[in-house]
């Protein structure tokens, strides 16, 4: 867990041991299961070079035996030849692509697939080193470079291969000299290409790094849009934006020159081969040698034999990326889910919501307590209200409940059982939550509220709309319940947006109940019918309410005042009042206010 933690700009540095391990994972999670497609697309492949062998075979019958000779019965069956083999080329060519490609990009969406479902797995501290933006890039992102290992890139760089080993018998068959001359630049060009490639892949995965900060920077602008409108910051977020396009564009001109000084190495070395073999060739012909076909089947088999190699090179490029892709996603799907936890074995079927906090110590950062010793009993049905200044810990404790948060020392009890142990999915299909953050998915009313039980009723969903006096206001909108709030419910108030939440909290029916600030963003008659219905909500559940508006807990059967990450006091409203400590504080400032 500890590679949560650390910065992004380091990342670039840590991938050793992925690297390490990525064509064994490769293999063995990614080609072999499609073994059978990469065969036929091998023998596609195989067939579409060999028949691309025909042209430069037949010019050589064309110039020495049908023109010099006068052949017209040749130039027939040469022309049926020519025309059948680039037929079969075009036929193999579109299976291949067909095949190859709809298979590569079904990958992409199965990785896609595999890494969201493994990030959402993750525990929420994860979340809170990362940027949502960020995420969101790597998940596009880092799974479209695998195109090319299963796609037509893998395949072609295969038959790339076998065609050049194929022209290299036939031109070795041809003349041995010319041939080796050509090697030796070729020889060259192979290893400027394994030199090259190994700068460009830590290039990459610095581009994926950069590429996820500045999609994730872009993502919040978009989101704040109205704070930064609000404060006339366009062109501070113009600039900042700026600075990491900036950073992209030198990452790729730092890729851009080492494939630019492998392909100019290409055309040079390619270019002087050529000029000797133009040379060598003219002396053999004028020494009779070689024939005229002979050299024009020499050149063209000769293209035939550099030609792969160059796209060989484009090709590595491409699986570079993809690799350095890899590399990313393995390092994601290496950190360890919250299902991952052994420990979370109990099953409960049924929770009555006896919740007991004994000395729990908690922090964020090492040697920077949020908690000391919290000790506390909050029995099934009670409602435990917790209030103290911004900071103290009171979110922190609902967090633990929720079981988003872990105590760094003693334990949490849930009905006897120690939280740590029981099986979360179980344990959190009993709990609701309104957050402070009244986050509401872009859709309608109605799928917001649904989103607790998208298989409630309609006399269910009515139910909850009524007890949170979501009707109220939804009933003015011209489509109702269907009326679509936008990205984050930006088109309700700040106070129909938490009773659409607590809404969704009613439909959820749950045995535990948290309530962070869950009427702070109301009016005070909206407040007066929330505080109704959510009365009726709490009776029977166990309930932790957080709020700094005191008027909000008077009625809860107990009190606990945090300061400091500490229990400073605890009692019911009355009792607080009459010992005229810190609660009697908090309490007489607002009624000033």
């Amino acid at each position: 867990m500890s590679k949560n933690n650390t910065p992004q700009g380091k990342t670039v540095t840590t991938a050793a041991a992925p690297r390490r391990n990525s064509m064994r994972y490769v293999f063995r999670e990614i080609i072999w299961p499609r073994k059978g497609l990469l065969f036929l697309g091998l023998f596609l492949i195989i067939v579409n070079r060999l028949s691309g062998l025909a042209l430069p075979g037949a010019s050589k019958y064309l110039i020495d035996d049908v023109i010099a000779g006068g052949d017209l019965v040749m130039m027939r069956w040469l022309l049926i030849a020519v025309t059948a083999a680039v037929a079969i080329q075009a036929a193999t060519s579109f299976a291949l692509t067909r095949l190859l490609s709809v298979e590569a990009h079904h990958l992409i969406a199965q990785l896609r697939l595999k890494l969201q479902k493994h990030i959402l797995q993750l525990p929420v501290a994860f979340f809170d080193n990362q940027k949502s933006g960020a995420l969101v890039a790597r998940i596009m992102s880092d799974a479209e470079g695998v195109r090319n290992l299963v796609g037509t890139g893998f395949v072609q760089l295969l038959g790339g291969m076998l065609t050049a080993i194929v022209a290299f018998v036939i031109l070795l068959n041809i003349n041995v000299t010319l041939t080796f001359v050509a090697l030796v630049p070729m020889a060259l060009f192979g290893l400027i290409s394994l030199k090259a490639f190994g700068f460009i892949r830590p290039i990459f995965r610095e581009r994926s790094v950069i590429n996820a900060e500045v999609t994730g920077r872009l993502t919040e602008t978009l989101s704040g849009i109205r704070v930064i409108k609000g404060f006339n910051a366009e062109e501070q977020e113009s600039a900042v934006f700026a600075r990491g396009v900036e950073r992209l564009f030198n990452n790729v001109k730092k890729s851009l020159t080492s494939t630019s000084l492998v392909t100019s190495a290409a055309t040079l070395l390619m270019g002087l081969a050529s000029a000797a073999i133009m040379g060598l060739g003219g002396y053999y012909i004028i020494a009779n040698q070689m024939t005229m076909g002979d050299l024009f089947a020499f050149t063209l088999y000769l293209g035939f034999m550099i030609a792969p190699i160059i796209q060989m090179g484009n090709i590595g490029s491409q699986i570079t990326e993809a690799f350095a892709g890899l590399d990313r996603m393995d390092e994601l799907l290496k950190s360890e889910r919250e299902t991952d936890d052994a420990n979370r074995a109990l099953i409960l079927n049924h929770i009555k919501g006896d919740v007991v906090f004994n000395d729990v110590h908690f922090h964020y950062e090492e040697g920077k307590p949020v908690l000391r010793g919290i000790s506390f009993t909050a029995p099934a049905g009670s409602v435990t209200a917790l209030v103290g200044s911004s900071g103290s810990g009171k979110t922190t404790i609902s967090g633990l409940v929720a079981s988003f948060l872990k105590p760094v020392r003693g334990t949490i009890t849930v009905d006897g059982h120690d939280l740590t142990t029981i099986d979360l999915a179980g344990y959190r299909s009993h709990l609701g939550v309104v957050l402070q953050d009244d986050f509401l998915f872009e859709g309608t009313i109605r799928e917001n509220i649904l989103f607790a039980r998208p298989d409630a009723g309609e006399e269910e969903l009515r139910a909850a709309v009524e007890a949170a006096w979501v009707a109220e206001f939804a009933d003015r909108f011209d489509e109702g319940l269907e009326t679509v709030i936008g990205e984050r419910g930006v088109k309700l108030s700040g106070g129909q947006r938490q009773r659409v939440a607590i809404a969704r909290a009613i439909l959820a029916d749950p045995r535990i109940l948290i309530l962070d600030e869950a009427t702070s963003s109301l009016d005070t008659e909206s407040e007066k019918y929330i505080q109704q219905s959510l009365q009726k909500l709490m009776k029977g559940r166990t309930t932790f309410v957080i709020a700094h508006r005191l008027s909000t807990i008077r009625q809860a059967d107990q009190i606990l005042v945090i300061e400091n990450g500490e229990i400073a006091e605890r009692g019911a409203h009355e009792e607080l009042i009459a010992r005229k400590g810190r609660y009697f504080q908090l309490y007489t400032y607002q009624a000033r206010i």
